[in-house]
């Protein structure tokens, strides 16, 4: 899948720019090969959940996404964006705004037939959906062990190999779906809290998983939340990167998370998620490894911060982080 290396740039598309892309991006407006098309998400503007009085309102939402500088998002939770597709294109359209991927959320291991109905029913939903507003993508995020705002355990942290088994053959069968109903490409992202966070489950599971059929949506936050190396992920396993969620983590309070096992909702309150620059990885580096691949990829913005202090408070991180981004790689355009 992987073709001779050659140079990318990270491509941001300014908010005035009214020419796009196009959905597959594999060149930039200005011919540049292999951009790095940087995005962003509701999650950077504090949203976990579909409807939630401490959520930024999904106006709000796409107006500032528009004012940081951004031309592409994620659906982020199903129902926060509204549902129905030719107003969701609307809004869309009116804002200059281009949809990456979908989000679902999956419990493949566990081995409950109601539940695995309710996960497929949230599947064809969301994939519909991001389908019928152009994404390409659906970012696939598995289900935590501990809930994500309790905290509480909720199954134990660890699979045993019929979990393993049960894990693997549920995303495969779902890549296959996504691709030949919806021409979808599932983007699996490991995360904290979860059966794949460390970078051993992040290798198992793409050992026991079809290359053909699952890629990584690389989340270099949560990876480094884990103790996985992203620039390390990219160089061994360069096929299988399909995405990115690109954000950092603060390496003090990580050191807090680690020693006191704090759970990823502890975690997230503590601000354990930071501004870039000002944390773990260094998204220079692994952007300098994504230049070594001949290959188009979205780098989405996603800061966790449920919830904000204040609607004032993504906005100004949002514009900032675009900037900072827009500064990494060895050839960088704002456009």
């Amino acid at each position: 899948m992987t073709r001779p290396a050659a140079p990318a740039a990270v491509a941001v598309e300014e908010a005035e720019v009214t020419t796009t892309p196009a959905r597959t991006p594999s060149t930039a407006e200005d011919g540049t090969t292999s951009p790095v098309l940087v995005g962003t998400a509701p999650d950077s503007w504090g949203v976990w959940f579909p409807d939630d009085p401490q959520q930024t309102p999904w106006e709000r939402f796409l107006d500032e996404v528009v004012e940081a500088g951004y031309h592409w998002i994620e659906l982020g939770p199903y129902g926060y964006l509204p549902t129905d597709a030719s107003r969701l294109a609307d809004e869309l359209s009116a804002r200059d705004l281009k949809v990456s991927a979908g989000t679902v959320f999956t419990a493949f291991h566990r081995a409950g037939a109601d539940e695995r109905q309710a996960t497929w029913d949230q599947i064809h939903q969301v994939a519909e959906l991001t389908a019928a507003v152009g994404g390409e993508h659906i970012v696939v995020i598995p289900a935590m062990w501990r809930d994500d705002v309790t905290g509480e355990a909720v199954e134990p942290g660890t699979l045993d190999s019929d979990g393993w088994r049960r894990l693997a053959a549920g995303h495969d069968e779902l890549g296959a779906v996504l691709e030949e109903k919806y021409g979808l490409a599932q983007q699996f992202h490991s995360h904290a809290d979860s059966h794949v966070c460390s970078m051993d489950e992040i290798l198992r599971f793409l050992e026991e998983t079809d290359p053909q059929r699952v890629s990584l949506c690389l989340d270099t936050g949560h990876a480094e939340y884990g103790g996985a190396s992203s620039a390390e992920l990219i160089r061994r396993h360069p096929d299988r990167i399909g995405y990115l969620h690109l954000k950092q983590i603060d390496p003090k309070i990580m050191e807090v998370v680690r020693r006191d096992d704090l759970t990823w909702a502890a975690a997230n309150k503590a601000g354990v998620m930071v501004e870039p620059p000002a944390g773990l990885p260094d998204l220079s580096v692994v952007i300098d490894e994504l230049e070594r691949l001949d290959r188009s990829f979205f780098g989405i913005v996603e800061q966790d911060m449920y919830p904000v202090e204040s609607f004032d408070v993504p906005l100004p991180i949002a514009t900032r982080t675009r900037r900072y981004l827009c500064g990494c790689g060895s050839r960088t355009r704002i456009r």
